[in-house]
């Protein structure tokens, strides 16, 4: 079962880990069952005309976990999962964790390029995934991936009702229907796998091409959650809307999805955060908690103030994902009329959320603190020497949540993690005297497009493959709604002029997810470039700061 890739805590912390309750040796899968004693009737999740009992939750996570295993997927298995919000999301994840198989979390934005990438990284076994989606057919996306990834199994596609006779893929409704009886409940306790063993794979932006790889176990993810929960006070009462993606871990476990379940709560699920559904949403559920990113937060703000939406049962907002001015925190607590709470975090550990006691412009100015007691940080000049409090560098981490590594991937590891398991976060940070983290930025080759990070060498490499282009450098540049856009800057080779329309029509014809398409293009004789001959980005974003008009969008 044990996978390999895998970085592990070192022992010591492990067992100073447990001996402090922060690893409590649980299973994800094993917690609908604990939840279902504890809930039992009262509604867990709610997904459109669907709603489920904790009791009903329990019950077809044990099933759909049967099934999987019928279907020859066994502990220390891999499976790329592509799905929109929903609650056959929950579930899978869930009835993974009860057999030891490994969900790998992709967005519904994500395309060939990035899903053939990753599902041969992890050597899946097989591709669960959605009919269509907003007019985009999943299904055959799924089995393109499936043919270039020589390890996948099956397809298993949700809402496939109309293609039952199609026997090149699963329908996965089929898989949510019967019981378990006594041999099923014996193969399902045969299959427990070890909670130090991983329970799902998260996505990282970063640097160069696609995606890293995050492993999550059991144990670290368990306390993810839970503590998050505790951190933000969510209890029986709360009602968790979910409108970002369900795949990313602000929304699945920080506390989002997971932790909302654990301390009896209910989850709302929409597919989008668009304002009508979601105001509408509040209204009818009573909803208390939602999490949001700036460009989010803006429309919300903007509409409440022409509306005057029905918003009296919301508490806290949530906001991570990028930079946050403290203007908007400030509008959009005045606007929706709940505290504004700002999550500081990533897929690869380390979470800090303002607390919920703290007066308003601190929570409008800072971006939290660590969750836990052992949270270890340290802010570092470029030599990796601490900085004075108080003073900006770059945050450095490592905890009883935080990984020791990517999956997998040695080379990365060799330039994220520092010596003794400090993972390099690339954000630039000072240390507030209340001992909340300030962002001030970032230092790695990122473009943070509404809570996407986007690696820039992951666009030059596209970009540089048009017979039209001899040099390209991407940048980020502002943008009042997402916070960042994506600006190229391209040295076209001799008698060529390239178009934004040449690399839109390069990214769909590769499959590259529509978020990661440069908004502006500037054709240029000649790239400024720094004394070790790299093309010089900060004199770039200079430039384009001073002259940012007279610009093309894409589309």
């Amino acid at each position: 079962m044990t996978r390999t890739g895998v970085a592990a805590w070192p022992e010591h912390l492990a067992q100073l880990y447990r001996a402090r309750g922060y690893w409590r040796d649980r299973t994800l899968g094993s917690l609908p069952r604990q939840w279902a004693h504890r809930h039992g009737d009262r509604p867990a999740l709610l997904d459109g005309d669907v709603t489920l009992t904790y009791r009903e939750l329990a019950e077809k996570v044990d099933v759909l976990a049967v099934h999987l295993i019928a279907l020859g997927l066994r502990g220390g298995d891999n499976i790329l999962v592509q799905l929109p919000n929903c609650h056959e999301l929950v579930l899978l994840v869930l009835a993974c964790g009860r057999i030891g198989v490994a969900p790998v979390l992709m967005l519904p934005a994500h395309r060939e390029h990035e899903m053939v990438a990753i599902g041969r990284h992890t050597e899946v076994a097989a591709i669960v995934t959605a009919d269509a989606v907003r007019g985009f057919d999943h299904r055959a996306l799924a089995c393109r991936v499936a043919a270039e990834v020589p390890s996948a199994g099956p397809v298993l596609v949700v809402g496939g009702g109309a293609h039952r006779r199609d026997t090149s893929t699963v329908d996965f409704d089929m898989l949510l229907g019967g019981a378990c009886d006594e041999a099923d409940r014996a193969r399902l306790a045969a299959a427990t796998p070890d909670p130090g063993e991983v329970a799902l794979f998260l996505l990282s932006g970063g640097t160069t091409g696609v995606p890293k790889v995050i492993s999550r176990t059991h144990n670290d993810y368990e306390y993810n959650s839970r503590r998050s929960a505790e951190v933000c006070g969510f209890g029986p009462d709360t009602v968790y809307l979910v409108v970002l993606p369900a795949a990313h871990n602000f929304t699945l476990g920080s506390p989002g999805i997971i932790g909302t379940l654990m301390a009896g709560g209910r989850v709302v699920l929409l597919p989008s955060p668009s304002v009508a559904p979601a105001f509408e949403a509040i209204a009818e559920h009573g909803v208390t908690h939602t999490a949001a990113v700036p460009a989010v937060v803006r429309r919300w703000a903007e509409a409440a103030e022409e509306l005057t939406p029905r918003l009296k049962s919301l508490r806290v907002l949530q906001v991570g994902g990028s930079l946050f001015a403290p203007e908007l925190a400030i509008r959009a607590r005045k606007a929706l009329g709940c505290r504004v709470q700002q999550v500081f975090g990533m897929a690869e550990g380390l979470l800090n959320y303002t607390r919920l006691d703290e007066d308003d412009d601190l929570a409008a100015r800072t971006q939290g603190r660590p969750i836990s007691p052992d949270d270890e940080i340290r802010v570092v000049d470029t030599d990796g020497a601490e900085v004075p409090h108080g003073q900006e560098g770059e945050l450095l981490t490592r905890g009883p949540y935080t990984p020791r590594g990517y999956f997998a991937a040695p080379e990365h590891n060799e330039r994220s993690f520092a010596p003794g398991g400090w993972y390099r976060t690339g954000d630039l940070v000072r240390l507030d005297p209340s001992g909340n983290l300030v962002v001030v930025g970032r230092a790695k080759d990122v473009i943070n497009r509404g809570g996407e990070k986007i690696a820039a060498a992951e666009l030059e490499q596209l970009i540089a493959t048009l017979p039209t282009v001899a040099e390209v450098a991407a940048i980020p540049y502002p943008d009042n709604e997402l916070g960042e856009r994506i600006c190229v800057y391209v040295l076209p080779r001799p008698g060529h002029l390239p178009t934004l329309s040449d690399i839109e029509e390069l990214f769909a014809e590769r499959g590259v997810a529509d978020y990661k398409v440069p908004e502006r293009l500037r054709v240029v004789d000649v790239l400024p470039y720094t004394e070790v001959g790299k093309v010089d980005k900060k004199a770039l974003c200079a430039k384009e700061a001073a002259t940012a008009t007279d610009v093309r969008p894409a589309g």
